[in-house]
């Protein structure tokens, strides 16, 4: 073949090749934070995590352009057992290093503290006071087997004070919603939770509660699917703009 068609006939390839080139490599976000067009981050935390890690969450989407960030909020234990039979997750955070080694998450990071509280309806219609006013109202609780629920039985046991739950809830979201809708006269949840639902509850502090304050852990999920994103998120969650996130939900950070 003459020199000069072999030139012509590459000159016409090359375009197509590079066309072909980029659609292949199109899948990859070269914007701000990168990040695969069409991913989608998993996190399973804790229920009382759910104000301020959506918030999080928002900031994270807008940071990688073409990911999507998946929240599944629940008890802590609940998550972690199904972490530990293979549930798709790339983020857990626990509401206690319990749960947390319950996953088999590797290399979990403390970031943040939580104590629990008396929730009452708005108005304290009960005239609920102290811990020892528990003792005659219809109270809901968390299930012990889940983190607010171990806390607030240290916290009980701390005040000297027993109290005959008329519900359990599988979580502390639960337990408050039974006292937003005025179907218990007290619950025992997270300081966070009264703070998130302002104007529906109030909250009453008792000096015993910070026996049952717990840890709060984060870390890469044991089968991550994508460990760059998740160990992003887990970054983000302990730097500066996370941890005043967290401090504006009313978490301690540490």
């Amino acid at each position: 073949m003459r020199r000069s068609a072999v030139r012509w006939i590459a000159g016409l390839l090359l375009p197509l090749a590079l066309l072909a080139a980029a659609a292949c490599g199109g899948g990859r976000d070269a914007g701000r934070g990168g990040g695969e067009i069409g991913a989608k981050l998993t996190v399973l935390a804790a229920a009382s995590l759910t104000e301020p890690f959506s918030a999080l969450g928002e900031l994270f989407e807008r940071e990688h352009d073409g990911v999507t960030v998946r929240f599944n909020f629940g008890a802590s234990s609940t998550l972690a057992q199904q972490i530990a039979q293979g549930a798709p997750a790339d983020v857990f955070a626990a509401a206690s290093p319990e749960t947390m080694r319950m996953s088999g998450a590797p290399s979990p990071t403390v970031f943040a503290r939580n104590v629990p509280i008396i929730a009452v309806p708005k108005g304290n219609p009960a005239n609920v006071r102290s811990a020892r006013d528990l003792t005659r109202v219809k109270v809901a609780l968390c299930a012990e087997q889940v983190p607010c629920g171990a806390a607030t039985a240290r916290a009980l046991r701390a005040a000297g004070v027993t109290v005959a739950p008329v519900t359990l809830e599988r979580d502390v979201k639960a337990t408050l919603a039974k006292v937003a809708l005025g179907e218990v006269d007290a619950g025992l949840v997270y300081r966070t939770d009264v703070k998130a639902a302002a104007g529906e509850v109030e909250g009453i502090e008792f000096p015993e509660a910070e026996e049952g304050a717990t840890d709060y852990e984060i870390a890469v999920a044991p089968r991550p699917g994508d460990r760059r994103l998740a160990r992003e998120f887990v970054d983000l969650v302990l730097s500066d703009r996370g941890r005043q996130v967290l401090r504006d939900a009313g978490f301690v950070v540490v």
